[in-house]
């Protein structure tokens, strides 16, 4: 399940002009000063580097990227919904129009790796893909991705 602490309601965007992977995680980097206070170049810079790993788009239009941060106290999320679908190098190839980027303090472990796995659980499921494709309130983005009941069928 997708909690409210790992993903509060101003973390939630719909966004249009971005054209550009590069772009997306400046973006993700302005916001997570807004929302979390941390440091916007130093964010999209951990973005691109674990980018540069591998791509982190997994298919059917949905992209996880994630980083590890100092000065973080827990897991911390943004999600956006991309108007212009992205190519984001994903495993099928389709560009990416649902994103969750994931920041983790520099020491977590398991923490990291379970919200990891119930954001993949839940943007797995086509259901909540629909809505959240369906919608461009933040307001009501949020409250796909942090229902319960909807998240225990995924």
């Amino acid at each position: 399940m997708i909690g409210t602490e790992l993903l509060p309601l101003e973390a939630v965007r719909v966004i249009s002009s971005v054209t550009s992977k590069k772009r997306l995680f400046i973006t993700l980097g302005d916001i997570a000063t807004e929302v979390y206070h941390l440091k916007s170049d130093r964010v999209a810079e951990a973005l691109l580097e674990r980018e540069n790993l591998g791509p982190t788009g997994v298919g059917h239009g949905v992209a996880l990227p994630h980083a590890r941060l100092e000065n973080l106290s827990g897991v911390r999320g943004i999600f956006l919904r991309v108007e212009r679908p992205l190519d984001f190098g994903a495993v099928d190839r389709q560009p990416v129009d649902l994103v969750f980027a994931l920041f983790a303090p520099s020491c977590a472990g398991v923490e990291h790796l379970k919200a990891l796995a119930a954001v993949s659980r839940t943007l797995r499921n086509p259901d909540i893909c629909t809505k959240l494709r369906a919608n461009d309130d933040p307001v009501t983005l949020h409250a796909v991705l942090t229902d319960r009941s909807a998240n225990r069928a995924a």
